[in-house]
């Protein structure tokens, strides 16, 4: 069960849930820190509600959206972000239990030189500070390394985009009961090498041989957890991301045709948008982009990750319900 606060969106999971009595009284406050673009901006929204909601004998959960002010939004995002986000300074003078923060297309090179970098950068600090568990994502995961342990990225010849297999090398907590093999999607244009991470105190809980490290962890104050991959992503979203990219070479905002999704498509797809790329580069024109073969696309996309993604987070959720319980408890001493 999700509730959201007077302010932010009033759609609540409560709605499509069956009724049921909660064993815990009172309900972990999870903090979103939503920056992605526009386009995916409600998707995100709903993708961490669905995942959050999933196992129905958890703690019911309190979740506050918020996003960065300084990312550059068109007015209908804009719109929705004043009627259903909080304004991000209302964060630092709050308590949530744990905080999801998502991150957004890179525009520079250096992460330092975005727009947002002071804000995201305050957003680690507090954290850090008031000991909140919190899921750093995909470049969210990026600049906080950088950030707490200045560790640099280091750049992919082409966008990093597919289904890839995982495996579990160190046991925690978050993955308990899940498989030790899962594939999960990523789309990055960077990496953070393992190497790095682990030098630096970083325990990588999975990793990929195509992708790299996949979730790793440091404990300070708190239970940090870095996630390279988008295990929160629906069957969809690497489709939607790839029509879009298409869209931009065809519009002739990217110089090259964007490579297919590895290990994401079926037979059949893959023949269906391979054809489809051999017709659209000889045309190279933005209104090519409406014979795009969506169905035929979507046919045979397959939620593999579904499971990892549920177990890990309902984990997180009794870690924070269990650290909650912890300091509400008097001291002994």
């Amino acid at each position: 069960m999700i509730s959201t606060p007077a302010r932010t969106d009033e759609v609540s999971c409560e709605a499509h849930l069956p009724p049921r009595v909660s064993r815990y009284a009172d309900p972990i406050t999870i903090g979103l820190v939503n920056n992605m673009p526009d386009a995916a901006l409600l998707t995100t929204e709903r993708q961490f509600r669905d995942l959050l909601s999933a196992d129905l004998e958890d703690a019911p959960i309190r979740l506050r959206l918020f996003s960065l002010p300084e990312l550059p939004r068109a007015e209908a995002a804009k719109q929705h972000i004043s009627e259903h986000y909080e304004d991000i300074r209302e964060l630092w003078t709050s308590r949530v239990d744990g905080l999801i923060v998502t991150g957004t297309e890179p525009r520079a090179k250096d992460l330092r030189h975005e727009p947002y970098w002071a804000s995201l950068a305050r957003l680690v600090d507090w954290a850090e500070e008031n000991g909140i568990s919190t899921v750093w994502s995909c470049l969210a995961a990026h600049a906080a390394v950088l950030h707490l342990d200045r560790i640099d990225r280091r750049s992919f010849a082409e966008k990093l985009s597919g289904v890839f297999e995982c495996v579990r090398i160190e046991d925690h907590k978050i993955l308990a009961g899940t498989p030790v093999r899962w594939r999960v999607p990523h789309s990055r244009f960077n990496d953070l090498p393992e190497k790095a991470l682990v030098g630096k105190g970083y325990s990588v809980l999975s990793r990929s041989s195509d992708a790299g490290a996949d979730i790793f962890i440091k404990q300070r104050a708190s239970l940090a957890i870095f996630l390279q991959g988008h295990p929160e992503y629906d069957p969809g979203s690497l489709l939607r991301e790839y029509r879009r990219d298409i869209g931009r070479y065809l519009a002739g905002d990217r110089d090259s045709y964007p490579a297919m999704p590895r290990y994401y498509f079926s037979p059949e797809a893959g023949t269906a948008l391979a054809a489809f790329r051999a017709w659209a580069e000889r045309r190279r024109c933005i209104d090519a982009l409406s014979g795009f073969p969506m169905a035929e696309a979507e046919k045979g996309l397959v939620h593999h990750w579904r499971n990892l993604s549920v177990g890990m987070y309902t984990n997180w959720k009794s870690w924070l319900r269990e650290t909650k319980i912890s300091k509400a408890e008097p001291s002994k001493n």
